[in-house]
């Protein structure tokens, strides 16, 4: 086993990863931007080393002043969480060559997966069901055209390289194609360096589901279940939980050896994420995450396995700790991803202090969060605050048990998402379960629900106002709300 690791992350992450080298009784090392000097996972890593700057790219993402700090600090190994430099090939690479264990994959299976073309050509001579569309990268607009008439309409065209949705169009009808090319195209070369791009028959009434693999060097390949992921906004996940509510014992079984089948085709390491789409019965391959996710703690809290001690046991050369017949899930769990965002205001970013802080608790939850009363968000890197975990003995549990942490959570300051949150955990359909990867755009009456919710906690928030001295903050608040709701009606009503 390791007796020093370097986490090359920050924020909520980094404590995840620096509790599990606590408690495997690993020393943990951590990097630090200049306005990260204060923040919680400086003080609770063993040893922290500044990276000098702001800008992820002269910190988070600068590989040589990370591989620096690693061979200065005699650390054995890297972790590096999610996001920043996670699936970066030349980070895992570099880790390889100067003879650092890095917690992940290698850098061939994450450039492998990386580009999504390799990916669907490797999938498919695995036998893994991937979306009809091109075997490689569309050249041409002929060629783009030959394609689309032969999948037919509707069709997705998508970037090879990088991820998030970044330049992904819908093209419902032939005389669109062309202008959608372009600008996929250009936002592919101008987003990752790559212009490349692929066709895939765009699928209707779609699932995002989602699932966790776990594999040694041993050739031990097991799946943990999946992960509902399909409520999301612009292609970014919002809300996760597990098992998910169209999941039946035989389509897991289904999905599961699929996801299986994937790894052992790459001969994949550590922990891994197979995404899939699902839609009426049938599932198709999207593509492999090489690395942790960001919802990995609802995996966590329905089969009691910590995937991160997993993760560093691997890397260390040591076998799986369980075997797939010994995998069971119990109870539902959900993840509510906290923002610093304004929903009222297309949820631009919302960086500044946090006034006042108290996150929730009691049975079944769970807050991995990086932050404190005074903690200042930084503007130069996500503004996520926390992951709110909830876990019940059955989905309406959790989905209540989520209401009530939500109810708890106060966060002074910023404007948070938590009032959309509400709005989404309040809605019909998500109650029952109905929904595809449309469902925040069509139900387009969240936006007014969250307006309200801002108006009728206002009352709360003024006691709040006495306490943290913040009485301008919340009434500009609750003025945005009443604003957004006077221009909403107006809307509906045709003004």
């Amino acid at each position: 086993m390791f007796h020093k690791v370097l986490v090359a992350n920050r924020s909520e992450i980094a404590v995840r990863v620096m509790r599990a080298l606590r408690e495997l009784g690993i020393r943990s090392v951590a990097i630090y931007s200049d306005v990260d000097a204060n923040a919680i996972h400086t003080h609770y890593a063993d040893e922290a080393y500044p990276l000098s700057g702001n800008h992820p790219k002269e910190t988070y993402l600068n590989i040589k002043k990370i591989i620096d700090i690693a061979k200065n600090a005699n650390v054995e190994a890297i972790h590096p969480g999610y996001g920043f430099l996670a699936e970066n090939p030349s980070f895992a690479y570099a880790c390889e060559k100067e003879g650092i264990v890095f917690i992940g994959p290698s850098s061939r299976a994450i450039e492998l997966m990386g580009n999504k073309v390799v990916a669907r050509q490797t999938m498919k001579r695995a036998g893994v069901p991937v979306v009809p569309g091109s075997d490689g990268e569309v050249k041409t607009l002929e060629e783009a055209k030959a394609i689309a008439s032969e999948i037919g309409y509707p069709v997705l065209i998508k970037a090879s390289a990088g991820g998030g949705g970044i330049g992904m169009q819908v093209v419902q009808k032939p005389e669109d194609l062309e202008r959608a090319m372009e600008h996929t195209v250009a936002t592919a070369l101008s987003a990752f360096g790559d212009a490349g791009v692929f066709i895939e028959k765009y699928v209707t009434n779609p699932r995002h589901i989602e699932f966790q693999i776990l594999a040694d060097h041993f050739g031990n390949v097991i799946h943990l279940g999946e992960r509902e992921c399909t409520i999301q906004r612009r292609h970014q996940k919002i809300l996760e939980e597990s098992p998910s509510p169209v999941m039946t014992p035989e389509l897991r079984r289904q999905m599961g050896e699929v996801a299986i089948r994937a790894a052992q085709a790459i001969q994949y390491v550590n922990a891994g994420t197979i995404e899939f789409i699902y839609s009426d019965g049938n599932f198709y391959f999207i593509e492999m995450n090489t690395r942790i996710q960001v919802e990995h703690p609802v995996t966590e809290m329905v089969t009691g396995i910590d995937l991160v001690k997993e993760q560093i046991r691997i890397a260390a050369g040591e076998p799986l700790s369980v075997r797939q017949e010994e995998v069971r899930m119990y109870g539902h769990a959900i993840e509510c991803r906290i923002n610093a965002e304004d929903p009222l205001n297309n949820f631009a970013p919302s960086p500044g202090k946090l006034l006042g802080y108290r996150s929730p608790g009691g049975v079944g939850v769970r807050v991995d969060s990086g932050v404190f009363t005074s903690y200042a968000i930084p503007p130069f890197y996500d503004p996520m605050i926390s992951k709110l975990v909830v876990w019940g003995r059955n989905r309406e549990e959790a989905i209540r048990r989520m209401q009530r942490a939500l109810y708890e959570y106060i966060i002074v300051g910023p404007n948070t998402n938590i009032p959309f949150l509400k709005a989404v955990l309040a809605n019909e359909r998500f109650q029952r379960g109905e929904f595809t990867t449309h469902f925040v755009r069509e139900e387009s009456t969240l936006l007014r629900e969250t307006a309200r919710i801002l108006l009728e906690e206002h009352p709360l928030q003024e006691k709040l106002q006495r306490i943290f001295r913040v009485d301008k903050k919340m009434a500009a608040a609750a003025a945005a709300a009443q604003a957004f709701l006077h221009h909403y009606e107006n809307l509906s009503q045709g003004e």
